[in-house]
């Protein structure tokens, strides 16, 4: 007879605990918490691991081996982006986040070490000012959270429901959204016009719709790259009917682009992996949530936020939590979210960038990343077959598509990688999402195209010859 599994250490483990735990929750099994996760993303089957190894250094030369299978983008050239980007990381940044004062502390803020708070209130105000915004939360988990919070933010200030989606958002941010919100928000889409958002349209549901709708959401640049350029129209067609305009953005172009603050954006959120933080295999990521010197907006953020306080000692200030009791830690369960503290590090790490680019920085990097796109652009675009596909201005990131050419995206990309290349991120069939960062060299982006022409020039041959056989075969 099999026994169930009881772990020494694990009372939950045991089968009387875990039917007491169900029972205080009403629930019948654990299968009960895991309704909503599709079918074809659970795990079918047992965890692909090795057999029970008997040193330290078995374990060590398998993880090693598994680990060595990875190939990062110093290795090959990349344009891949998509939501996490390769951009240059000055070595002070490691040097900083990496001493054993800010990397060993718990979630890189012990509670009473006031320099730490000095730290992230610093970069919360370097954020502030480069997005025009008053108030700037130390990171939540990442750009994916800190959206769906703020949308979650906008529907607990109007009581209403409905949100209007304007612009082409990351499907993975969209399903991390959409999951987080699906009991409280409603989302309704408004397809895009040529890349941007389609302002009519957004304008028109709006109307129709008014006393349900919490929000508008646009995220600029788009996941395509595309920048929004209609965002006080729309924060105008939110305000009309009394709802907020949410802007997901990645701050890395406000060296040079019009923060959204100052086109009527309400909440302006994001990630700060752009911002001194490596790509990582995935990226280590940091969310933002951004808003004016408003009590109504500002008591209805659960993140901690760090300013200057006084202290016992007349006259005498130091750096602590700001509006404390509305955060989970203070109020637990009735808290409006849970807050984790997992992205703390990474606010350090993007304070000492903006400390190192200032103005000038922000300004020569957001210049360099307009002309170095509009160029893979142009040249991309400039081969037969291929086109863009919008007319936008875009930021970093463009789709281009090879239909003309009769090429796939997949093709393209199977081809280039065996050429040390990562050329994008395939969109569609004929699709391929193409980024390029400060560290993507002109040289660079001339050895893509000329990769790519000669993927085009091969199809094209073989074309020409499969239509001679056939021309031939029909004659004979």
């Amino acid at each position: 007879m099999t026994q169930p599994f009881v772990h020494p250490y694990l009372p939950n483990s045991a089968p009387d605990v875990k039917a007491a735990m169900l029972a205080a929750v009403g629930a019948e099994s654990i299968e009960e918490f895991y309704v909503d996760v599709p079918t074809d993303l659970r795990m079918t089957r047992p965890l692909d691991l090795p057999a029970a190894l008997v040193a330290e250094q078995d374990l060590v030369r398998h993880v090693e081996g598994v680990l060595n299978k990875n190939r990062s983008t110093k290795e090959k050239l990349s344009f891949l982006g998509a939501g996490t980007y390769n951009h240059f990381v000055p070595a002070v940044v490691d040097e900083v986040i990496n001493r054993s004062e800010f990397l060993t502390a718990y979630a890189g803020e012990p509670y009473e070490d006031h320099g730490r708070f000095q730290a992230l209130f610093t970069y919360q105000s370097l954020m502030a000012e480069l997005l025009n915004m008053d108030v700037v939360n130390v990171p939540t988990y990442d750009g994916y959270q800190a959206t769906a919070t703020s949308l979650s933010m906008a529907g607990r200030m109007s009581g209403r429901r409905g949100v209007i989606v304007a612009s082409d958002v990351l499907p993975d941010k969209l399903s991390r959204v959409s999951d987080f919100v699906s009991t409280n928000l409603d989302l309704a889409f408004v397809p895009t016009v040529n890349g941007t958002a389609d302002v009519a349209a957004v304008v028109a549901l709006a109307q129709s719709r008014g006393e349900e709708i919490a929000a508008i959401w646009v995220e600029t640049p788009s996941y395509t790259g595309a920048v929004e350029t209609a965002i006080r129209q729309l924060a105008d067609a939110a305000h009309a009917i009394g709802a907020i305009l949410v802007v997901g953005t990645d701050p890395v172009g406000y060296g040079v682009l019009t923060p959204p603050a100052d086109q009527g954006a309400d909440i302006v959120c994001g990630d700060i992996q752009s911002f001194g933080i490596h790509q990582w295999f995935g990226g280590a990521h940091g969310g933002f949530i951004a808003v004016h010197d408003d009590p109504k907006f500002i008591m209805e953020m659960p993140s901690r936020l760090f300013g200057l306080a006084s202290t016992d000692v007349a006259g005498e200030y130091g750096f602590g939590d700001v509006a404390y009791d509305r955060t989970s830690f203070a109020l637990r369960e009735d808290g409006k979210e849970w807050v984790g503290t997992a992205a703390a590090l990474w606010g350090i790490a993007a304070g000492v960038y903006l400390a190192l680019m200032g103005p000038q920085g922000m300004a020569d990097l957001g210049e360099t990343l307009l002309a170095r796109t509009r160029y893979a652009q142009q040249q991309l675009s400039g081969l037969a077959g291929v086109r863009l596909t919008d007319d936008a201005l875009h930021l970093r990131e463009f789709v281009v598509d090879f239909s003309g050419a009769s090429v796939t995206a997949h093709s393209v990309v199977s081809t280039l990688r065996a050429e040390g290349i990562e050329p994008g991120v395939v969109v569609g069939e004929y699709e391929l999402l193409v980024c390029v960062t400060e560290v993507t060299t002109q040289a660079d982006i001339d050895r893509l195209v000329v990769s790519v022409a000669a993927v085009l020039n091969t199809a094209a041959a073989n074309t020409s010859v499969n239509t001679s056989a056939n021309t031939e075969e029909k004659s004979a």
